[in-house]
């Protein structure tokens, strides 16, 4: 019986029962996809770090110093297990061609090492450690994903001749978030090249319980070892990995929750329509006896098995997507090892999303209870009271043409029916917008500020040489002299060690220098005025568990100093734990400086590039919207590509609901179709009308859309990425694209669905719909 009633109900309502299908099928396999994803980036990342055995601390050091130290710092340590020192020869990008391409404008710091023997492994493609030949060199695989380099191009480093003999794989270094690259060569060949660069140490560390990590970098500082150089830590290295992969996972799984708030809704609307049709033939079930959970099941079959279709369709939907995805997650950081357990989440998510479908209906049909059998056989409809029209009155309104006043005061006196209708538009809206805000805030150049550097127009980098004080001052010297330059500040970051509230201390970055030259966005507080201030990051904050107007101690190497925290501020470079001063410190050895300058013409950046590239080969020099590109390209590249994922599935979703709905309501308004066609009205104007409140409902929605998406939209983005510690977000808004051309691209599909949807509006049996 149940699959009769359930084959005559898909019979009678094909276009309806579709597009439920389709709804729960797109939150199922966006769902599925989300989940499969998150466990194969999760995996292969996982799987990197332990197979490259990345170290759990790693100082980077730059200019001479004694081992004797370090040997015994580790053997003295109980909780080290491996230790271990790397050479890493830092080339200028000049130095280094592949195939057709230069290096000269990137931004990294380029180098070459050879293979580790302990730990901190390069590993090839095949996920084990790269073995080069004499001759052959190994390449970053950033470069292989933008096209730099491909296997078997030749190559030339310091003037000798390489063959690309393949890519390397990096657990610290993968990241284009990460500032550094290391080419792999022979130890001969390294031999050759030793005196083509500067050579930087990698001092790393393998430790018993990595719980302890804060406390075993506290014990480094504290010991007066090398420390030249900035030091990064097992879960820095495992966050980068992660920022622009999880970024896209992240807006893909907040589209599959808004898909899935969507599908409930559109369930919700044919469901009740489904009961108000059989209205009357659920009142005679209940008169001759039948058992309201009979009665229920029948109408829970049909939705059990659109459920089942949807959710089984959905996941096979999402294995192509998320294989091509995949590809570039194994490209990255190789196979998860457990590729079944992602089709098993997947699998799980999809029949998560089945069950809550049922589930949902389930309550939904909790209404049955309420219905009176003689009230149903009676009036065949539920008995209620229409809403009022208002000032859309036909009396009223004379002036008006009378399609879309028809159409308004239909809305109006039916705003519970489509209020389903708006909140899907409201959502398509919602799901089109935020991934595009998202995109032009990150690729904006105001984000740089999130970076913990003001707005300027060009920045210069100095970190791990001989000299770097030295070279700064040069480099200052320049641009005090040049008249192109309107304005500049040096910036000079220490490490120091800052006292906790229990008395433990704690490793701190601190840039020092002018702060009110280049200011930051504050999300609390203001920028360091005087000697006694001192600005925190976000996460500098929460870890410290510091507040503006508190005070804090920094420990020099002239005694303990203690500041007033005076400000809280975004930052998500150098794991986001940074902080901001303006006191003099001469004792303690520079990390890196940055320079930032503003140009008197903008017109003169590239001009200036290379001028002062020539000069100072020794600095980073970049205009900083390139430097963005250069650290957020494929960050970038993840969140477009959601962007665009997210325009194609508003659109599809509002051609889905608009057709859907209208198709529902022609169904539900039969008899009021034929008594304004014996009225004398023609199809064509039927056919207006419903148009008239499609455009009507769906104007409101993508109105209330763009408020909802600039609002919250803009905090739930703020809260993913304030992960990161970049708090004080707020989105940098295209006007084109986000007050016209979304609007449009939502108006163009509503449209297209209302016109297919009322093709045959018109034509209804006048003698039958009354009769019935």
């Amino acid at each position: 019986m149940k699959l009769k009633f359930i084959l005559s109900d898909i019979s009678r309502n094909k276009v309806i029962t579709a597009v439920t299908v389709l709804f729960i099928a797109a939150a199922a396999m966006l769902v599925s996809l989300a989940a499969g994803l998150a466990i194969s980036l999760t995996g292969s990342i996982d799987r990197l770090m332990e197979d490259a055995k990345a170290p759990h601390f790693m100082q980077m050091h730059s200019g001479d110093f004694s081992t004797g130290g370090l040997e015994t710092f580790a053997a003295q340590n109980d909780n080290v297990d491996d230790f271990q020192i790397l050479k890493f020869l830092n080339l200028d990008g000049s130095n280094i061609i592949l195939g057709e391409h230069t290096l000269t404008g990137s931004l990294q710091d380029n180098g070459l090492c050879t293979q580790s023997s302990q730990f901190d492994f390069l590993l090839d493609l095949d996920q084990r450690p790269a073995k080069p030949a004499k001759g052959e060199l190994y390449v970053p695989i950033c470069y292989l994903k933008d096209g730099t380099a491909r296997a078997g191009d030749t190559a030339m480093v310091g003037g000798i001749p390489f063959t690309v003999a393949g890519f390397i794989r990096d657990s610290q270094m993968n990241s284009t978030l990460a500032s550094s690259k290391r080419f792999l060569v022979n130890e001969d060949d390294y031999r050759q090249l030793a005196s083509s660069g500067t050579v930087e140490y990698l001092i790393e560390f393998r430790l018993r319980d990595l719980s302890k990590l804060g406390a075993f970098e506290t014990e480094y500082r504290n010991a007066g070892l090398p420390a030249n150089g900035p030091s990064l830590t097992w879960p820095l290295f495992r966050m980068i990995n992660a920022v622009s992969d999880g970024i896209l996972i992240a807006v893909i799984l907040l589209i599959s929750l808004l898909v899935i708030i969507i599908a409930l809704l559109c369930i919700r609307f044919t469901l009740q329509a489904k009961i108000e049709d059989d209205y009357r033939e659920i009142g005679v079930m209940k008169a001759i006896g039948m058992r309201v959970t009979d009665i229920r099941n029948l109408y829970l079959a049909i939705y059990a098995a659109m459920a089942v279709t949807g959710g089984a369709l959905g996941f096979l939907l999402s294995l192509p997507v998320r294989e091509q995805m995949q590809a570039q997650i194994r490209l990255n950081f190789g196979d998860s090892g457990n590729p079944a357990l992602s089709i098993l989440v997947g699998i799980a998510a999809a029949v998560l999303i089945v069950l809550l479908v049922l589930l949902y209906v389930t309550a939904q049909l909790r209404r049955f209870r309420t219905i009176s059998p003689v009230q149903a056989i009676r009036f065949g409809m539920e008995q209620g009271n229409g809403g009022s029209t208002g000032i859309f009155s036909l009396a009223k309104n004379r002036r008006l043409p009378l399609s879309p006043l028809l159409a308004i005061r239909d809305v109006l006196s039916r705003k519970k029916l489509y209020s389903t209708m708006l909140a899907v538009i409201i959502l398509a809206g919602f799901i089109m917008i935020v991934p595009q805000n998202l995109y032009h805030t990150i690729s904006d150049p105001e984000f740089v500020t999130y970076m913990g550097v003001g707005t300027c127009d060009l920045r210069l980098d100095l970190q791990q040489m001989e000299q770097l004080d030295e070279k700064a001052a040069a480099v200052e010297d320049r641009l005090e002299q040049d008249r192109d330059i309107s304005l500049y500040a040096r910036f000079t970051t220490k490490i120091f060690s800052a006292k906790l509230n229990d008395g433990s201390k704690e490793t701190l970055k601190i840039e020092l220098g002018d702060h009110t030259v280049y200011p930051l966005q504050y999300t609390e507080g203001h920028m360091p005025n005087t000697d006694r201030d001192i600005a925190l990051s976000v996460l500098s904050a929460e870890d410290l568990e510091k507040m503006v107007g508190d005070t804090m101690t920094i420990i020099t190497d002239h005694g303990e100093q203690t500041l007033t925290v005076c400000g809280i501020y975004p930052d998500i470079t150098n794991g986001g734990k940074t902080a901001k001063a303006s006191f003099d410190d001469t004792a303690t050895p520079t990390a890196w400086t940055t320079i930032c300058a503003t140009l008197t013409d903008q017109g003169i950046l590239d001009e200036k590039i290379a001028s002062y590239q020539a000069d100072f080969p020794y600095a980073k020099i970049s205009g900083i919207d390139d430097y963005v590109a250069q650290t957020f390209g494929q960050t970038l590249h993840s969140v477009k590509s959601a962007s665009q994922i997210a325009i194609l599935a508003a659109a599809f979703i509002t051609l889905l609901v608009t057709l859907l709905f209208t198709k529902m309501l022609i169904s539900k308004d039969r008899y009021s179709i034929a008594v304004m066609r014996a009225l004398g009205f023609t199809g064509s104007d039927i056919r207006s009308q419903y148009i008239w409140r499609a455009v009507t409902v769906l104007t409101a929605g993508i109105l209330a859309g763009t408020i909802l998406a600039n609002t919250l939209g803009e905090q739930l983005a703020g809260l993913a990425i304030s992960s990161f510690g970049a708090a004080a977000f707020h989105f940098q808004i295209n006007p084109l694209s986000t007050y016209l051309l979304s609007p449009l691209i939502l108006l163009a599909a509503a449209l297209a669905a209302a016109v297919w949807g009322t093709g045959r509006a018109g034509d209804v049996s006048i003698r039958e719909s009354i009769k019935e």
